[in-house]
């Protein structure tokens, strides 16, 4: 008699340890355990879970040892709101600037046939890991008064750019555009070609192809590099002090205010922070189906 087949002896092993969550988190699915979203194992919930608490609990840690006391005083002391007008302004406009020069970057680096991509791509991402206030001396090298181009800026137009606003902008651009352009790069790449292919057998030129159709594929790409960008402008320090300096005003953005209030009153400092942190959470959570996947 043939042994009837399906038995016990014929079930493949357990696959429970080492794995957390309950039932209904595990499916069947040609004789494998199959592991939904529900189960998570332990080796990874475990340092998800200290990475988690370290991004958060320095966060809790400012909200706990705010002065809520003095909250009221310190939030309306002089140079306060006009730091955070600025550090905004400063923010956006480096973004736009950053967006407008960095789409087409991206897109050279992503789809077009220049050679040296890969050098290109690696000075693109060098101010990701340099030193900010590198940044800044090679900003002042490049557009201070004796610059390579700043001199003949003063010369020409009579343009000096350190220690001004712009300065402040353009400071921000530099170490906020890498995130755009990496970010609508890999857009790129992912987006099918065979659209503006297509659109090019009906007649579109390169530049209405790009315009109509490449735009849209790529906007989401493009939505989460300029959030990031923001994000990262905002929070500049390093190349904004050495390149624009720290004129109340003129040039002093809210982490600037930070670092003077911590040298003075930490409690100040603490109540600055609170305000930059709540109006960069309020900004990413408004813009959240912008930048961040959906589930």
């Amino acid at each position: 008699m043939t042994p009837r087949r399906g038995g016990p002896a014929d079930r493949p092993p357990a696959l429970d340890e080492g794995w957390t969550g309950g039932a209904g988190t595990r499916r069947r699915h040609r004789g494998r355990a199959v592991w939904q979203a529900g189960g998570v194992p332990m080796v990874l919930a475990i340092p998800a879970a200290v990475a988690l608490g370290f991004l958060v609990l320095p966060l809790v840690g400012l909200v706990v040892r705010t002065p809520w006391s003095r909250l009221g005083t310190e939030l309306f002391a002089a140079g306060v709101w006009e730091a955070l007008r600025l550090s905004l302004l400063c923010a956006t406009l480096a973004t736009i600037a950053a967006t407008v020069a960095g789409v087409p970057l991206a897109w050279l680096l992503a789809r077009s046939n220049v050679p040296g991509r890969p050098l290109l791509r690696a000075l693109v991402t060098v101010p990701l890991v340099l030193p900010p206030v590198v940044g800044g001396v090679a900003l002042l090298a490049v557009f201070g008064r004796r610059g390579l181009a700043g001199q003949w800026l003063d010369q020409w137009f009579g343009i000096s750019l350190p220690f001004t606003t712009a300065a402040v902008v353009l400071a921000e651009a530099f170490v906020a555009m890498p995130f755009l352009v990496l970010s609508v790069e890999g857009a790129l790449r992912g987006a099918d070609p065979r659209y503006e292919e297509a659109a090019a057998t009906l007649g579109a030129t390169k530049w209405l192809a790009f315009r109509r159709v490449t735009l849209p594929l790529v906007a989401p790409g493009i939505a989460a590099g300029a959030v990031l960008a923001w994000a990262r402008a905002l929070g500049e320090f390093g190349a904004t002090i050495t390149f624009a300096g720290n004129f109340p005003g003129t040039t002093q953005t809210m982490p600037l205010a930070v670092y003077v209030a911590l040298e003075t009153d930490p409690d100040v400092a603490i109540v600055l922070s609170l305000l930059l942190l709540a109006v960069s959470v309020a900004v990413l959570a408004a813009l959240r189906n912008r930048w961040a996947p959906t589930t």
